[in-house]
């Protein structure tokens, strides 16, 4: 189960003649995901994800115009249900002499069996402000694949990691207009791709818990419609320093634990992720 919460100033405050928008956003996502896993060699493994996603916003827009005094706005949107489904390989490309790394080579795809946001309601705040959802979407509406290189370098007790992985967010020619908004046809729309590094250490703390320390950085690029910079769109970063603690709840099951806390105005403030991996 994953949790992310992010809680800052929207960074599409609209500026018309005569018209200020001030807006501010707080968002919390819920993600329930079952994972699956199966070696078929002693390197090479498959993996499939199946995730359930609730989303809520509280939007607060307060317009400043000409006249002395506004009121502020609160608008509530939420989606739920099925996310984008994944599937993933990983292979052990190294089999390492004692104190030499391991080096992983995977692939990701994941799908757009998720609701994607040119299918949900949409309305205006105010004329000639941006439009807000009506109800949100619980995928991203685009296929992706993401090829990756992991390294795992065991020095007992500790063990060190790193990754790089890229992340190919493939074109859509959407051919349509989002639902209660007027004059807004979408046509071929080119999210921007990703470029992502993490590194960190785990450390054995006794024979059925360790601890682990983590960064995740990712570069995101700016979205194309029709072959032009969407209006709007910049570059993203995402930054994440992450704590992490796991333990051995018996020779099939144990429990892990993670907190991420945001580094950048783009990542969530606080992300919460608990797992329970079990070997079948």
């Amino acid at each position: 189960m994953q949790l992310a919460r992010l809680v800052r100033p929207d960074a599409r405050s609209a500026l018309v003649i005569g018209l200020i928008d001030v807006r501010s956003v707080q968002r919390t996502t819920v993600v329930a995901g079952l994972t699956a896993r199966y070696g078929l060699t002693n390197r090479l493994e498959v993996e499939g994800r199946i995730p359930y996603v609730y989303r809520n916003d509280d939007t607060v827009s307060r317009p400043i115009n000409l006249e002395p005094s506004s009121a502020s706005k609160v608008f509530n949107a939420e989606g739920s249900g099925l996310g984008d489904i994944e599937l993933a390989g990983r292979y052990q490309l190294n089999l390492p002499k004692p104190g030499h790394p391991y080096f992983i080579g995977g692939l990701r795809l994941k799908t757009r069996t998720g609701e994607d946001p040119f299918e949900v309601d949409y309305l205006a705040a105010a004329p000639g402000l941006p439009t807000l959802q009506t109800s949100l979407p619980t995928g991203s509406g685009f296929y992706s694949l993401q090829p990756s290189l992991s390294m795992i370098y065991p020095t007992d007790p500790a063990v060190f990691f790193g990754g790089i992985n890229y992340q190919w967010n493939i074109k859509r020619d959407v051919n349509k207009s989002l639902k209660g908004v007027q004059s807004s046809f979408v046509g071929e729309v080119d999210p921007g791709d990703a470029v992502g590094i993490n590194f960190g250490m785990g450390l054995g703390l006794n024979e059925r818990s360790s601890f682990s320390i983590g960064y995740e950085h990712t570069w995101i690029g700016k979205t194309r419609t029709d072959g032009s910079v969407t209006e709007g769109t910049t570059r993203l970063q995402t930054a994440s320093l992450l704590l992490g603690y796991s333990y051995r709840l018996n020779k099939r099951a144990s429990l892990s634990l993670s907190v991420g806390a945001g580094l950048t105005n783009d990542s969530p403030d606080t992300q919460f992720t608990l797992r329970l991996p079990y070997t079948f």
